[in-house]
């Protein structure tokens, strides 16, 4: 029984990636196909670090809660690290984005 909470939050984490990384991104009209795909592919890439990174800090917050529950610290300190390495894999996906955003006005 101590898995099945485990295994829900994994099954719901998959499907929000699922569904985050299937949406198609917006289509702009530009001068270089080779950038525009480049362009795409940073996207692409900054969506994935941004589901990873919040799914990370999601398990790292549920670590964390389930340590101090459970007075275990190690699992505690866990879910802090965890919890800071998602914060810093979003940022990166969302740097990602940023860059993606500048290439396409830069294309135009």
């Amino acid at each position: 029984m101590k898995a099945l909470p485990w295994l829900i939050a994994g099954v719901g984490l998959g499907l929000a990636a699922y569904f985050v990384l299937n949406q198609p991104g917006p289509q702009y009209a530009t001068g270089n196909d080779d950038i525009e795909d480049a362009a795409g592919k940073t996207a692409f890439w900054g969506s994935k670090q941004r589901v990873k990174g919040t799914g990370g800090d999601l398990v790292g917050k549920l670590k964390e809660g389930v340590g101090r529950a459970t007075g275990d610290d190690q699992l505690e300190t866990e879910g802090v690290v965890d919890q800071v390495a998602g914060t810093v894999q979003d940022a990166a996906g969302q740097a990602a984005h940023a860059v993606a955003d500048t290439i396409h006005e830069l294309n135009r």
